[in-house]
């Protein structure tokens, strides 16, 4: 999607006209929130950073540390990011407002020592209808998780350890 005018569903099931309304468009400067950070993760601080008038959906992912992998309990992880990292997720941010009408979008990624329940990943996406949303905000974490350069060393509760995206 470029912005363009486009038929969408209405919420009842049925196709509504496409608009030229500006509201039903990607907003001009729609990301406004892509961080890697070693501080705590706040659900609300990226739930507030897409809040949008124009936007009828707002989907947000939480991704945070379990306590298992693969059959084996998890003692902790940590997370490293190469330094190109915030260039890519701005890369991956930018593919995903070009092709879904979005209104707002944040991600932010923790880096360092995490514990089991820690939020490691949260992202959001704001647009003017609510499958939008979904389908845009799926796109954003799917993304980042494959292609923004962020490694797991997970330590597991027997002492071995592993990487994961490495």
């Amino acid at each position: 999607m470029t912005g363009m005018a486009q038929t969408h569903d209405d919420g009842s099931g049925r196709r509504a006209e496409p608009s030229d309304h500006p509201g039903e468009q990607r907003a001009e400067d729609p990301i406004r929130l892509l961080e890697i950070r070693e501080a705590p993760l706040s659900v609300d601080e990226v739930f507030t950073a897409v809040g949008d008038a124009a936007a009828g959906g707002t989907a947000l992912f939480v991704g945070t540390v379990r306590n298992h992998d693969g059959g084996t309990d998890v003692a902790r992880l940590g997370y490293s990011s190469h330094p190109s990292a915030e260039a890519e997720l701005r890369r991956v941010a930018e593919k995903v407002v070009a092709d879904h009408p979005v209104r707002a979008l944040a991600a932010v990624h923790r880096v360092g020592d995490l514990e089991v329940g820690d939020l490691a990943v949260v992202v959001a996406v704001s647009c003017p209808h609510r499958a939008e949303a979904f389908d845009a905000c799926r796109k954003l974490i799917d993304d980042l998780k494959h292609e923004v350069p962020i490694w797991k060393h997970q330590t597991f509760s027997d002492g071995t350890e592993e990487w994961v995206g490495v």
